[in-house]
């Protein structure tokens, strides 16, 4: 509780026993029943304003109340500003902090006062909470690429019989810098994902750390929260351009929630423009959608700095893990006990029981290479298992092709897809 304020009479004549009278601090607190310290600090405030008896004692008590009690405006010095939007920014590249970024700013203002650390990060979450009431994820350069099929599909019209198809919309989001890819498939299978990603890492011109899609049975086998299964297609996929297929926790969209924001970026700047024309072909369609999409990523942010391609070039670009050399082209899987050669409609039974050697399985009437990114052709029976290998080879080898089979070589002639 406050105590209660000094009449302005009694402090009119402590200033009076002092500076008419002289009396000590002490003996004018005892005579007025006031404290030392009060009677010190009129003192002093009269003294600071320059003020003496003879110009006190013509002021009545208002006018001397006005100039000693006057309140105490506690003004704080000027703090060098902060550039919030573009400390958003940094803080999405790779190994960036807030310390770090608070270092710079006093080495950047050291002529000026400055924010100290506590009230820097203060400043920073506040504005970080002001851009968007969602689940806030930090999203490093180059790290991850979300990707995902639209819900809205574009008509494809057939020129000769005006029959009429649905196109899929593939759209493919960067994490740090929104950079957006879309494309149009046929379908929603296994090989439109895996194609749709390929083309996505060769728009990119780089592939990230991580793709996160949703738990698509296309390439996920297993959709468990903590340990997912890829198909196998998926897996050779993400060994060929060397990154990871990390699924969403199934059930929980907010994961990916920058495709899902990209999706439908997608279909309110690009697909919603696309609506009065007609398309008879997919490679159409697609050339319809690059051009909106060059548009879509120069588009300024509403709220930060720049835009997704500056943000991209600045960010992301540099981040990336280069492409592998060689193409990448998608591998159908169909049944354990079966092999489909690409072009041709047989099927070669029998591959129950296999042997594994240098690098290719082996089963009785066909050899098959183990990254099934090869051609078969048949090649004669009786054929040296040396031919096959390039160098002697022991016949005793458990691991060796049995005697009696009829194997097929790699060639370059028809691409093998297997399945299990």
């Amino acid at each position: 509780m406050s105590a209660p304020r000094v009449a302005m009479r009694k402090i009119k004549e402590c200033l009076r026993l002092k500076l008419e009278c002289g009396l000590s601090l002490e003996r004018v607190a005892r005579a007025l029943g006031l404290s030392k310290g009060v009677v010190a600090k009129y003192v002093t405030r009269a003294g600071t304003l320059g003020l003496d008896w003879a110009a006190l004692s013509v002021l009545d008590e208002s006018e001397i109340a006005a100039r000693l009690c006057a309140p105490v405006v506690r003004t704080r010095g000027q703090r060098a500003p902060m550039d919030l939007a573009t400390m958003h920014v940094e803080l999405r590249r790779k190994g960036m902090t807030l310390l770090l970024l608070w270092q710079e700013y006093q080495q950047a203002n050291i002529d000026l006062p400055t924010y100290q650390y506590t009230q820097f990060c203060e400043h920073y979450h506040a504005y970080a909470g002001s851009l968007r009431r969602s689940m806030r994820q930090v999203h490093r350069a180059g790290e991850k690429l979300f990707i995902d099929y639209a819900g809205q599909t574009v008509p494809l019209v057939n020129p000769d019989t005006g029959e009429m198809r649905r196109a899929h919309i593939f759209v493919a989001v960067l994490g740090a810098s929104n950079y957006t890819y879309a494309c149009a498939t046929d379908r929603e299978t296994q090989v439109d994902w895996l194609r749709g990603l390929s083309q996505a890492f060769a728009y990119l011109g780089g592939v990230p750390e991580l793709v996160v899609p949703d738990n698509p049975r296309a390439l996920i086998t297993v959709a468990d929260r903590y340990e997912p299964e890829l198909t196998l297609a998926a897996q050779r996929c993400a060994e060929h351009f060397g990154t990871a297929i990390l699924p969403a926790r199934p059930r929980h969209p907010q994961d990916k929630a920058k495709v899902e924001v990209g999706v439908q970026i997608v279909e309110r700047w690009v697909l919603a423009r696309l609506r009065h024309q007609t398309f008879f072909s997919l490679a159409a369609l697609n050339h319809a959608i690059a051009d909106l999409l060059i548009d879509l990523n120069q588009r300024p942010f509403k709220k930060l700095p720049g835009t997704r391609r500056s943000w991209f070039e600045s960010i992301d670009r540099p981040a990336l893990k280069p492409l592998p050399t060689s193409a990448y082209e998608p591998a159908t899987f169909n049944s354990a006990n079966s092999l489909r050669l690409k072009g041709e409609k047989s099927r070669i039974t029998s591959l129950a029981e296999r042997f594994s050697f240098l690098g290719y399985h082996f089963a009785p009437g066909i050899a098959v290479d183990r990254h099934l990114r090869h051609d078969c052709s048949i090649i004669p029976d009786g054929t040296p298992v040396e031919e096959l290998a390039g160098h002697p080879v022991d016949s005793t080898d458990p691991r060796a092709m049995p005697a009696g089979t009829l194997p097929c070589r790699c060639t370059p002639a028809a691409r093998v897809h297997e399945s299990r």
